[in-house]
């Protein structure tokens, strides 16, 4: 859809989306991770009761979410949202500063008792040059250093049913969904709460496409395995969403094979192998490839959460060939949050390693106020051989309301 068209689609959207989302990831039956509309819709980790530092800004607008709290109580919750980054870079080559923000709005409508309608509408901008996604390639390394903090302009990036067996058995999702949802997550996987880097975010090796038409499902194997599946539009452009998926036949399929020791805590306590096939565009521009991931991470006494993430793609399509992560995810007791990841990754017809450390602190100031001061060092750049490093600073804060 093009022009007008496309404008008449995010007005039907919007319209459709704001006549009515489960209070959990659990809900969605392994569907909702940790960078979803369900996870965003919560306050906290999903791990204690929150407890936070002030009520800001509740205490400044008790009206307007007494209304929001009437309305969930209907069936109906909802957030706007804003998220700003901005990255500072000692590398010699390209910029030295980048800065992004996201405005969101996004929610659920509980339709059924075991049907729901999610949506979620954003605006991606840039304030400089260089958007955060981009500064890390644009400094000689190849390295997403702000995933997601791009200047895509307005997204549709959710529009899609939930349909949950009565027991949890199975959960079905159709609609413009976005596989990072649900592919290859663990508990550190949000780009908005989490980790900024690629190489720590949906594994580095995995062509994953825009949001954009497509269809998942999951299911419970036994008493502690499950899978999950996908079929979505590989060509998905989420700035015009469209139905042409199904006519043109590029499409990416993903099947998820995992064991949990109990379903409540799918993505704290996780082990699973995602293998992924993308179609070769019928354009030309893109070749076939295809590859298979390994994750693990298990949480702690509630607060510790170590992880190992590998990959391997055929293919010229995804970031990396290769790549292997370690780290540990740390949970606080006043719903703070902070990680330390380590990255070894190849790519495709270039020469040498490249190793990435990510550090950040989440200092969790109340439900609707985050603040992460972040950093990464970049070791050996791809992209530049004659720089030895590069060090990227960052700050991300995200308001809720």
């Amino acid at each position: 859809m093009k022009g007008t068209s496309r404008y008449n689609f995010l007005s039907l959207t919007l319209l459709i989306a704001v006549c009515a989302e489960p209070s959990s990831a659990q809900q969605n039956g392994g569907l909702s991770g940790p960078s979803s509309t369900a996870a965003d819709l919560e306050p906290g980790d999903g791990l204690t009761d929150p407890q936070f530092r002030s009520d800001f800004p509740r205490n400044i607008a008790p009206s307007w979410f007494a209304w929001k709290d009437r309305l969930a109580e209907q069936g109906f919750r909802f957030n706007f949202d804003y998220l700003a980054l901005h990255q500072s870079s000692n590398a010699d080559a390209g910029t030295s500063n980048a800065s992004s923000g996201i405005f969101r709005f996004y929610g659920n409508w509980q339709a059924t008792e075991q049907g729901s309608l999610t949506f979620k509408i954003e605006d991606r901008h840039a304030f400089s040059s260089v958007a955060p996604q981009f500064l890390g390639l644009d400094n000689g390394a190849l390295s997403i250093t702000g995933t997601a903090f791009n200047d895509s302009g307005r997204l549709l990036t959710n529009l899609y049913w939930t349909q949950r067996h009565v027991d949890g058995d199975w959960t079905l999702q159709f609609g413009q969904i976005d596989v990072t949802d649900f592919l290859d997550v663990y508990g550190a996987v949000s780009p908005y709460t989490a980790f900024q880097n690629l190489a720590f975010n949906t594994n580095p090796t995995i062509n994953t496409p825009n949001p954009g038409l497509g269809l998942a499902a999951g299911a419970k194997v036994g008493s502690n395995f499950y899978v999950i599946g996908s079929l979505a539009d590989a060509n998905a452009d989420p700035n015009s969403p469209d139905l042409n998926v199904f006519s043109d036949g590029d499409l990416f399929k993903s099947i998820e094979i995992g064991y949990t020791p109990a379903f409540d805590r799918i993505y704290l306590d996780n082990m699973h192998l995602t293998f992924w096939h993308a179609d070769a565009a019928s354009d030309e521009n893109r070749a076939e490839d295809y590859g298979v991931a390994f994750s693990t991470a298990w949480l702690i006494d509630n607060r510790w959460l170590p992880f190992f993430r590998a990959g391997a793609s055929k293919g010229k399509a995804a970031l990396y060939e290769r790549s292997v992560s370690v780290g540990l995810g740390y949970y606080g007791r006043t719903t703070d949050g902070a990680g330390i990841g380590l990255n070894w990754a190849e790519a495709d017809g270039l020469d040498g390693d490249q190793f990435t450390v990510e550090a950040f602190y989440r200092f969790t100031v109340s439900p609707g106020l985050q603040i992460t001061p972040s950093l990464q060092f970049i070791n050996d750049p791809l992209l530049n051989p004659d720089e030895s490093n590069i060090t990227i600073l960052g700050l991300r804060t995200r308001f809720v309301f």
